[in-house]
């Protein structure tokens, strides 16, 4: 077989591996990474097998050519190849290159996806053990409030105690436990702790958004010493409940009371009672 015929099956059976090799490649990046060598596929692998389905027709007329050359016994009998058919090889072999080239760089971008993704993955875990290791952290950190300074009704306390924790409650908007000390100062108050009790109670039912029973507590407050000086603060309480209440009626006869029994107030009180005055649209 001369130099010609050698050359020819070679380049034949470099193209079927070739063919078989590309099937390899893109199975393998499918299997290990789904979703990078199916974007592969669909970009370039498709482009890949069309070309080889183009040669697929000059590969059958190569296999032609090959199975009608002459043996070793008669190899000095044939014809050389044209200059038609040297060209077609040459063509052949730069394509086969091509594709080799261009299975090497398949290889080496599924290679580089796989280790991007693995990367990532640690990256995404290492994170997560972060956010479990501070979320621990922060649960350990955590102070729960007494319950007996949030919701104290203890009967070891005095009235005046009770009051006095009620107060600080209401500070810090925790209306629950107001109520829940004015209740218990309430039980054993009197005198002037029972007035500032009730009025306690009147003010926590209040940031409840209880109106119409914290109307009745500053009432009641009011009625235990209507000269005090305490009275004018209830007046001025009622009328915030009633206005809350959209009772502006009642809220102004409330201020006209205050006025005609206090026509002197303090600075503070005259300052609420004409805010109170245009909110209620009094006359």
């Amino acid at each position: 077989m001369d130099a010609q015929t050698i050359v020819a099956r070679k380049l034949y059976n470099n193209i079927v591996f070739l063919k078989f090799a590309f099937v390899t490649v893109i199975l393998t990046g499918f299997i290990y990474t789904p979703v990078y060598a199916q974007e592969i596929t669909s970009r370039e692998g498709i482009a890949l097998q069309n070309q080889i389905l183009e040669l697929r027709q000059t590969l059958g007329q190569m296999q032609e050519s090959l199975d009608n050359m002459p043996t070793s016994s008669n190899v000095h009998s044939s014809r050389p190849l044209s200059s038609g058919d040297s060209d077609l090889l040459s063509q052949l072999l730069d394509r086969v290159n091509s594709l080799e080239q261009h299975q090497r760089d398949m290889r080496g971008e599924i290679d580089q996806l796989k280790q991007d993704l693995q990367q990532k993955i640690a990256a995404l875990s290492k994170q997560i053990a972060d956010n479990q290791f501070a979320a621990q952290t922060n649960l350990k950190n955590t102070t729960i409030p007494k319950p007996s300074e949030s919701l104290l009704a203890n009967r070891n306390y005095s009235p005046e105690n009770l009051i006095k924790i009620g107060k600080e409650a209401l500070l810090r908007r925790d209306y629950a436990a107001a109520r829940s000390n004015a209740e218990a100062a309430l039980k054993t108050a009197k005198g002037n702790l029972r007035i500032d009790a009730r009025f306690l109670l009147a003010q926590s039912l209040a940031g409840q958004k209880q109106y119409q029973r914290s109307a009745v507590a500053y009432y009641d407050a009011y009625r235990l010493a209507p000269k005090s000086l305490r009275a004018p603060d209830c007046l001025l309480g009622i009328t915030a409940t009633l206005l809350a209440l959209n009772n502006k009626k009642a809220a102004c006869e409330a201020l006209n009371k205050l006025k005609k029994e206090f026509p002197h107030p303090t600075d503070r009180i005259s300052r609420a009672y004409n805010i109170y005055i245009k909110r209620g649209n009094c006359h």
